[in-house]
């Protein structure tokens, strides 16, 4: 029995892990392209894709210079002013 209660509080556990994008912010998701594990990646992009449309033009500005430059440090994006 105690096994039991092992097994399913792990599977539970590894089902809550995962992260939900939708909470997050489009300058957040923005912010880190490039930084997300390759197990999230399809929920991240999926999320993100979902969002393209109704981007502000900075935000679009930004989602562009973070996709062709995947791993640049999100320091060196610009703050919207």
């Amino acid at each position: 029995m105690k096994k039991v209660f092992v097994l399913v509080f792990l599977i539970f556990t590894s089902m809550m892990a995962k992260e939900n994008y939708s909470q997050m912010s489009t300058q957040e998701l923005i912010e880190i392209i490039g930084f997300v594990d390759d197990k999230d990646k399809k929920d991240f992009f999926n999320e993100l894709n979902k969002r393209v449309s109704k981007m502000t033009s900075f935000e679009k500005s930004q989602y562009e210079k973070r996709m062709n430059n995947p791993n640049e440090d999100s320091k060196e994006l610009e703050d919207e002013e």
